[in-house]
């Protein structure tokens, strides 16, 4: 016959808590739910057979005095066979819903302040707001302390009272004998749902709940320099807490609206400008449009199409630090017209019959060609 101490792994004179920590060790190593390896199973099985016999001392008296036959088939009587529970019943069931040994559950009155929820908040910004930032009016919805009652939720004059079947701990015991000891259960309490006292009278205002429903306008500063998924955080502007408890946080994400001029490139704005094929050969000084208003802008002579000019310090001031800003790159288009005056034509004849005889290139097509190819 098998060696009961020598499955478990453990020297004849053991004590009892070491007898439990060996089983815990090779029953979660053995258990059919997390070995899958051939003869897992049956070692288990053996493993808690073992521990039946070892862990209760009569039955480990009997057996060490008279083996396998001073136990019979009674080892274990009146506990449940654990070979076909899973491996979290037995684990997360035992271990931690219950205490060890004989199962004194220290318990966490659930009857305190809690802190409140945080809340999320999506807010859409105008291009040039999230560049510049500013102040920012909105409206949020949340959970505020019931003015009535002050957050207890039973009616003016009147005040929670202990829960009877509980005692105020918003917890209920049960003990249970099983394999591995006794074990004392706990769980929420049914009649004040953990919270460890009973409203009688409740809060008209609030109907018992200590909180109330209410939206409410708030000022927030956006920082300059934002961008799409930027997210500010407005501490204690969240759900009031539970039972006069801490509120939480109020999370606001940004999301900015496309403009229909500039476009965002990190800390650089781009834009785009058409100007004539005569502005582009003889070049000018034209305004462009910035988020700063109309700014001077050169254009060198001969500048090609899509050139790009840059306007330095027009650009997003850098998050965090707006003294510090981005540039302004703007692409060049030019306008090529497909339909000429009479006279037009005169006269881009009359160039490109000048341009020819320093090129060798004839006709007007030759003539803007070789501009814009420089």
């Amino acid at each position: 016959m098998a060696d009961y101490y020598e499955i478990i792994g453990v020297s004849r004179d053991a004590d009892k808590e070491e007898i439990k920590r060996a089983f815990r060790r090779l029953a979660r190593k053995y258990h059919p739910d997390v070995n899958k390896e051939s003869g897992a199973e049956e070692r288990f099985k053996e493993i808690n057979r073992a521990y039946e016999v070892l862990s209760e001392p009569e039955t480990r008296a009997r057996y060490d005095r008279f083996g396998e036959a001073g136990i019979g088939s009674g080892a274990g009587a009146g506990y449940p066979d654990f070979g076909d529970m899973g491996f979290a019943d037995i684990f997360e069931s035992f271990f931690s819903g219950f205490t060890g040994g004989v199962g004194q559950q220290t318990g966490r009155r659930r009857g305190g302040p809690v802190r409140g929820d945080d809340l999320r908040l999506d807010l859409k910004l105008e291009f040039k707001e999230a560049i510049f930032g500013g102040e920012k009016e909105i409206r949020i919805p949340h959970l505020e302390t019931c003015k009535v009652c002050n957050g207890n939720g039973a009616k003016p004059g009147t005040r929670p009272r202990t829960c009877p079947t509980c005692s105020g701990s918003g917890q209920v015991r049960r003990a249970t004998r099983t394999p591995f000891g006794s074990f004392t259960q706990v769980s929420v309490c049914p009649t004040c749902n953990g919270e460890g006292q009973v409203i009688e009278d409740k809060c008209e205002s609030c109907g018992g709940a200590g909180r109330k429903q209410e939206t409410k306008k708030l000022k927030i500063t956006i920082p300059a320099g934002v961008d799409n998924g930027t997210r500010l955080r407005v501490s204690g502007e969240g759900d009031a807490g539970v039972r006069n408890g801490p509120p939480g946080d109020l999370y606001v994400y940004l999301f900015v609206k496309e403009h229909e001029e500039f476009q965002r490139d990190g800390i650089n704005i781009l834009s785009e400008m058409k100007i004539s094929y005569l502005q582009a050969i003889l070049g000018c000084c034209l305004e462009a449009n910035t988020v700063d208003g109309p700014v001077e802008l050169t254009i060198p002579p001969g500048t090609q199409p899509h050139t790009v000019l840059t306007l330095e310090n027009h650009g997003v001031p850098k998050l965090g630090n707006p003294v510090s800003r981005g540039d302004h790159l703007i692409k060049i288009l030019i306008d090529i017209p497909t339909r000429l005056t009479s006279e037009e034509r005169e006269l881009l004849t009359k160039l490109a019959e000048i341009k020819s005889e320093r090129t060798g290139r004839g006709g007007i097509e030759g003539f803007l060609g070789g501009l814009f190819r420089g």
